[in-house]
């Protein structure tokens, strides 16, 4: 019983000092700022800590008995061969726990395919390595790509906090209105992922992909490709910029301008 309590009190002791140091924040997904990323958020946690209570438990059955029961401390094992009891729980628990988190979780996926009611429609288009951002029902199309100086990348002066996670033309969206996003790509897989948003989706050559949001909170939400599609895979930074409906209706209006910009040339 000494060393058992002694092994507790280890266990308890290191998982205290990890989480804080490392950070629990820093650990953890984001709650994001949408309803839906908060959903996301409180789905995982929720299954979190099933998961942690389904550990504690079977890890602690399984290292109770085997200081418990021990050849030293001449046990005598038990020899029954079935257990109707044992059976129906074993059989019972696991599937009342898969109900508990199945009826959450998709009630919260119907949610992430509705794109019904959307109010402004974006068509995202992938390339090596940059986002083509077109704004449909205008003629308000760019590219965007990333604009940390090369300086930096190399080494040759001192990286910026947001250092290869900036671009030259943000993505603006308004806050409060439902937005779908069309989501492709022109050459290789790609996928689009904003962590505050809980958007992640693939984009994919000759297939649309959709997705929507609400965003709730205006601000500099980050994201980058999360599908390996290339030698400069990790130079393609997603920035949105999250303003007020007056705002983005003042930046549409000025930003309603035909696209020139040249893919070729931007790939140089």
């Amino acid at each position: 019983m000494f060393l058992i309590k002694n092994l507790i009190s280890f266990i308890a002791l290191f998982f205290t000092f990890s989480i804080a140091n490392a950070g629990w924040l820093d650990l953890n997904m984001t709650e994001g700022v949408t309803d839906l990323s908060q959903e996301v958020f409180n789905l995982h946690m929720l299954i979190l800590w099933i998961c942690v209570v389904i550990g504690v438990i079977v890890f602690g059955a399984m290292f109770w008995s085997i200081l418990m029961h021990r050849k030293s401390k001449g046990v005598t094992p038990a020899t029954f061969h079935e257990s109707t009891k044992l059976e129906f729980l074993w059989t019972i628990v696991p599937f009342a726990i898969l109900i508990g988190m199945a009826v959450p979780a998709t009630k919260t996926l119907i949610k992430m395919y509705d794109h019904s009611d959307s109010e402004i429609h974006i068509k995202i288009t992938g390339y090596q390595w940059l986002w083509e951002y077109e704004y449909l029902n205008t003629d308000v199309s760019f590219y965007s790509k990333l604009s940390t100086p090369y300086n930096e990348i190399y080494n040759k002066e001192t990286k910026n906090v947001n250092y290869l996670q900036e671009v030259d033309k943000q993505l603006v969206l308004p806050v409060n209105k439902k937005i779908r996003f069309l989501l492709t790509s022109n050459d290789v897989l790609h996928a689009w992922w904003v962590p505050d948003l809980a958007l992640k989706k693939d984009a994919i050559p000759g297939f649309i992909n959709e997705m929507s949001v609400v965003i709730n909170e205006p601000g500099i939400y980050r994201g980058r490709c999360a599908e390996l599609c290339g030698r400069h895979h990790g130079f393609m930074p997603i920035v949105i910029k999250a303003v007020e409906e007056k705002e983005y209706e003042e930046w549409l209006a000025n930003a309603n301008k035909p696209k020139t910009a040249d893919v070729a040339k931007i790939n140089e």
